[in-house]
């Protein structure tokens, strides 16, 4: 062989030698992460799920990417999000209440783990949360189930109250669940009850401007992303407009909200980083059973009633996983 061809032939292998290297390199997983809400609205979530993510080995942008598709709170966008995650043939997809039923429907095969606030066996997500069959799995977050808890809360601190409001977002896939279970709490405890709806912040005017028309004299609000997104600014709604007022987040009542009740948002997406983790490991969705977060926290403003003339009983103030004062 002539030197000349040697040399061209030695550079030919050098310069092959990165592609082949680089093929040899594993490819990292894409994790689709389909969301109802803004991102400028979860940075909570988002830390609490890539917790979950790093406790099951998995660090975003080392060996994991999240391709992220947000709803800005229009949900009939979620179809759309979730077909183009599927084209892009991710290995997981995360879905919250809104976009659950939504991923089910786009994909059959891919795996799905949702975090949600309703039971995921009534709303046919899986027909059971020992052995959910299917591609789906995840945690529900108590919600809907302690919604009549939440006027039993109201109708304690506010006694003398025959008329409550009921805000609900029609859209959310709950949203009749809601309605009936309050509904019944309001039967049981003799009060009249109305049902005032919220799709969009520009709704929300005309909702404490109804409530003050009804002379309600509290004010439940149903669980919904697009509200918990929301939180902090109907917190501050309720103070302006002096109405009593319950959700379930810490975020309301620091916000001026007179009370909370519920569970927390960031353990359930937590547990969906490990069950991410643990699926993108190779574990199988059924053998995977459906979380139930079941640790429910009060917090109590004690500032806001006192702007609205209200004394808070000793025994619920005594009940209180926190004082706001």
């Amino acid at each position: 062989m002539k030197r000349r061809d040697f040399i061209t032939l030695l550079g030919g292998a050098i310069v092959a030698l990165p592609s082949a290297a680089r093929a040899q390199q594993p490819t990292m997983p894409v994790i689709g992460f389909l969301n109802s809400r803004a991102p400028s609205e979860n940075p909570a979530i988002l830390a609490a799920f890539r917790r979950g993510l790093k406790e099951a080995g998995y660090v975003e942008g080392q060996n994991v990417t999240v391709e992220y598709r947000w709803a800005d709170g229009q949900y009939d966008r979620l179809p759309g999000l979730a077909a183009d995650l599927v084209g892009r043939q991710v290995a997981v997809i995360i879905s919250n209440g809104p976009s659950a039923r939504i991923a089910k429907a786009a994909t059959s095969t891919i795996p799905i783990v949702f975090a949600v606030g309703f039971d995921p066996v009534t709303f046919g997500l899986v027909t059971s949360l020992n052995r959910p069959d299917g591609n789906l799995t995840g945690v529900s977050i108590l919600d809907v189930e302690i919604g009549p808890k939440r006027l039993e809360l109201m109708h304690e601190l506010i006694p003398n109250e025959a008329v409550m409001a009921l805000l609900v977002n029609p859209t959310t896939p709950a949203a009749e669940t809601i309605v009936r279970a309050v509904q019944a709490a309001a039967r049981d405890h003799g009060l009249k009850l109305h049902v005032l709806h919220a799709t969009t912040d520009r709704d929300f005017d005309a909702v404490f401007a109804t409530v003050a028309q009804l002379r309600a004299g509290a004010l439940v609000i149903g669980g919904d992303p697009f509200f918990t997104s929301r939180s902090q600014q109907l917190g501050e709604l309720t103070v302006t407009h002096k109405v009593p007022a319950i959700y379930e987040f810490r975020e309301f009542a620091a916000a001026g909200g007179l009370i909370s009740y519920g569970t927390s948002l960031g353990d359930g997406y937590r547990q969906v980083g490990l069950y991410t983790g643990r699926i993108l490991k190779g574990e199988k969705v059924s053998d995977l059973p459906v979380q139930q977060a079941t640790k429910v926290e009060m917090i109590l403003n004690l500032k806001t009633a006192k702007a609205l003339g209200l004394n808070i009983p000793n025994t619920l103030i005594g009940r209180a996983d926190e004082v706001i004062e």
